[in-house]
């Protein structure tokens, strides 16, 4: 991975490909291992790069607490060094709300679509609130961390994403787990949900939600009637079986985003 530095703090990145720009973001205590299969199937048609947010990845020292806003701020700032004019970001689970705030600060002459993946849609219970509240507390974080990764990875035995899960992901701090805890449960709380953000934004533009989870069929049709009031929103299930299709299925998801972008 090459460095950056951005203001205070160092941010880890590549690139491989060449062609039409798609920046690659995770979900909070994620990094840039998540593509390490996706990456390289969509490298055979656009120039890819991953980068890791503020504290993930192999720089894990920063100065300070942040929220979802710093995030989108290091983004831009990070196109900005680069000298990236358009771009389509490919955010995975929570990074969503960071990927948005971006696409709607830029506009769409900058980034002209976007994607979204695996990032729930629709308005939490309270039971949702209560599991992330858990990773806000010392004594109680390991075990809700822990009951997120049972249901996120269900049955499989693909080692990629249990090692992503059991490895990578359980790498990350408490301050780290807290912080996004905190900030899932505000974006929540602030907006109800990811489609009422985007329907928020200043200027529309196509945004396709690629996911497997949750598999409930009430689930998919919320997103199917709210593309049906908003043509700009175009939701595609796949048929994985857990929350990391990027590792489950990454030419399927790969075939999706190209797909995406050529249709018109």
């Amino acid at each position: 991975m090459k460095s950056i530095q951005i203001g205070a703090n160092a941010f880890s990145w590549d690139e491989a490909g060449q062609g039409d720009v798609l920046l690659l973001l995770s979900g909070w205590c994620q990094d840039h291992r998540l593509f390490k299969t996706l990456a390289p199937e969509l490298a055979k048609t656009h120039r890819v790069i991953r980068l890791d947010w503020r504290g993930h990845g192999e720089h894990r020292e920063h100065d300070g607490d942040f929220v979802t806003a710093d995030q989108a701020s290091d983004v831009i700032a990070f196109l900005d060094r680069l000298e990236i004019g358009r771009v389509v970001p490919v955010s995975t689970s929570h990074g969503g709300w960071a990927n948005i705030e971006t696409t709607d600060r830029l506009g769409p002459s900058r980034i002209p679509r976007s994607v979204v993946i695996d990032w729930i849609q629709t308005t939490p219970n309270e039971d949702f609130f209560r599991a992330i509240e858990e990773l806000q507390e010392r004594s109680a974080w390991e075990k809700g961390r822990d009951d997120l990764f049972a249901y996120w990875i269900g049955d499989t035995e693909n080692r990629d994403i249990v090692d992503h899960v059991s490895k990578e992901m359980a790498g990350y701090s408490f301050e780290m787990w807290a912080r996004s805890g905190r900030e899932i449960a505000k974006a929540y709380r602030k907006w109800g949900n990811p489609m009422q953000r985007m329907a928020a934004m200043k200027e529309y533009r196509p945004i396709t939600h690629i996911y497997s989870q949750p598999f409930e069929p009430e689930y998919t049709q919320a997103q199917l009637d709210f593309a049906a009031q908003n043509a700009w929103y175009r939701p595609n299930k796949l048929p994985g079986r857990t929350h990391f299709p990027t590792l489950e299925q990454p030419k399927a998801v790969a075939d999706a985003i190209r797909a995406f972008l050529k249709d018109a």
